[in-house]
């Protein structure tokens, strides 16, 4: 575990150092983050004051906690989920070929990797469609099975999320559609024996680290708040707390798809990507027997 850690530490340190290096790449996430957000005001703004909140309050207390469930709310549902994929995976995509371009020495600037996006566009719709139909199928059988199905179903839901792990630097790099998409993520998840997906949980845990740290010192700024009788410590430690939540949000998903892009550069063409250790990515790529 603390041998899987420091890797995952390295590979956080490395990733970070490519985006040190081009502090632009960032626009795109801050981009990523404003269009999700104003998706969620699209769907949700209408529905407060479409939803008759009285009917399901009744329905509620006449079904013990079940609601009854029209079949436009699916309809709403997948074109909420199919916006939400189109958003994440439009930005990523740019991400993702800003960072393989640099990775081969090429220059690529924000307005280069959203053109790349672009060019994609039919494959990124056709993969958001996708997505949000297995989404709403898997919704629909967990709202209809028991305890034990929802876990069943969830399972389900997980395989499929580490089955598509690669999908987005596939689709870019590719230009493939999203059924073949799927079959080459899975292939260099493969070849891969599985590390690149424990780096990147790697990188989850160590920004979950980060995020502990900052609330432990928020609890003892609060603390000293209340000892001393004032409010203003508190005030500005939770201003401050927010603004570095945010952006730690924000470096670690961009961290995130900068070691996807690296990892799928490494497993589909066998060249390191510049900035990263060889050996650490030649450890993801062991021969199973080595192990």
């Amino acid at each position: 575990m603390f041998a899987t850690l420091g890797r995952s530490w390295v590979l956080f340190k490395q990733s970070y150092s490519v985006l040190r290096a081009d502090k632009t790449l960032f626009v795109l996430p801050i981009l990523s983050s404003i269009a999700a957000l104003l998706v969620l005001a699209t769907f949700a703004l209408p529905l407060a004051f479409t939803i008759d909140w009285s009917a399901v309050k009744q329905s509620v207390q006449a079904n013990s906690g079940a609601t009854i469930v029209q079949p436009w709310h699916y309809l709403a549902l997948f074109l909420f989920y199919f916006v939400n994929f189109f958003v994440m995976t439009f930005f990523n995509s740019a991400l993702v070929a800003c960072a393989i371009a640099k990775f081969r020495g090429e220059p690529c600037s924000v307005t280069d990797g959203l053109r790349i996006a672009v060019s994609r566009l039919p494959r990124i719709l056709a993969w958001s469609a996708v997505s949000a139909t297995v989404g709403v199928i898997l919704k629909i059988l967990e709202e209809r099975m028991g305890f034990i199905g929802r876990i069943i179903f969830n399972l389900i839901g997980m395989v499929w999320t580490i089955a598509t792990f690669f999908v987005v630097p596939v689709l870019v790099v590719e230009n493939v559609g999203p059924i073949d998409a799927v079959k080459r993520s899975v292939a260099v998840l493969r070849k891969t024996w599985g590390e690149a997906l424990v780096a990147n949980i790697g990188l989850g845990a160590i920004t979950t680290i980060i995020a502990l740290t900052a609330i432990a010192l928020l609890g003892g700024a609060i603390a000293a708040s209340i000892a001393l009788n004032t409010f203003w410590i508190a005030a500005i430690a939770g201003a401050a707390f927010l603004v570095f939540m945010i952006g730690l949000a924000l470096i670690s998903s961009t961290l995130d798809v900068i070691l996807l892009a690296a990892t799928y550069e490494y497993a589909s063409t066998g060249a390191i990507p510049e900035g990263f250790d060889p050996h650490l990515l030649q450890n993801a790529f062991r021969p199973k027997g080595s192990r």
